[in-house]
């Protein structure tokens, strides 16, 4: 039996392998190009293991992404999907259908607390114990001639004189349209397959470059400077993350 549409996807047949927080990301990554993602759900219970749920803000981005994503390879394993068989806690909080569900509790003993420390009277002190439990007499301020010595209500630049202001960087010119992309703002957790899986579905697609040691820096290569505007438009500012707008341009030859 067919299940009706529904805001949430359920996705079987995934990578096992996979770590969680890198499965969540590049789910994110494939499907928030299908409109608003409002939750991503992967368990790596052994009940859950290879499976997920991808819940959108509506109907219609959930049936899209449905049809394009069927048998989709992701990591190596075509996925599969079908819409959710119930509606997320998300999208019934947002019709007004929520039912929290009743969670046993077990009653946690009171923690216990510390009994106080009993300080000497006074009088018990020696007068020598006392004397360095007193703070330091205050001392006032030295003062530089001519005003307030350094770090008093000056800015750094004039307590350092001789110091060189920073130079401010200059904007890169745009570089003439050819075969090869240069993405700069990526997120830290960015994969050579997350970057795969957005610009193969592009014609022309060649490879993905990361560079050693920058996570926030990548090249992508297409068959020529046709393909890669095409790709450039369609994902310029593209969010992988809902922090990380990625930046594209043409790569400097």
């Amino acid at each position: 039996m067919e299940l009706r549409p529904n805001h949430t996807i359920y996705i079987n047949n995934l990578n096992e392998k996979v770590k969680k927080e890198e499965l969540k990301k590049s789910l994110y990554a494939i499907f928030s190009q299908f409109g608003q993602i409002m939750d991503i759900v992967a368990l790596k219970t052994l009940k859950m293991r290879g499976q997920a749920f991808v819940i959108f803000k509506d109907i219609n981005s959930a049936t899209q992404a449905l049809r394009s994503m069927q048998g989709f390879p992701f990591y190596d394993k075509p996925m599969r999907i079908a819409y959710s068989k119930t509606d997320s806690d998300a999208i019934a909080k947002m019709k007004g259908t929520y039912v929290e569900r009743k969670k046993e509790k077990r009653e946690k003993p009171p923690p216990k607390k510390p009994a106080p420390r009993q300080q000497p009277a006074p009088a018990q002190i020696p007068p020598q114990q006392r004397m360095q439990q007193q703070p330091p007499p205050m001392m006032p301020q030295q003062m530089a001639p001519g005003g307030p010595g350094p770090g008093i209500g000056q800015p750094p630049q004039q307590m350092m004189p001789g110091m060189a202001q920073p130079s401010q960087p200059q904007p890169q010119a745009e570089q003439p349209p050819n075969n090869i992309l240069f993405l700069t703002n990526l997120p830290e957790e960015t994969t050579e397959m997350m970057l795969s899986m957005l610009f193969n579905q592009f014609p022309g697609f060649k490879e993905v470059r990361l560079v050693p040691g920058r996570h926030d820096i990548a090249f992508v290569e297409f068959d020529n400077e046709m393909q890669s505007g095409a790709a450039r438009d369609a994902l310029q500012g593209f969010k992988i993350t809902p922090t990380h707008a990625m930046k594209i341009s043409f790569a400097k030859k």
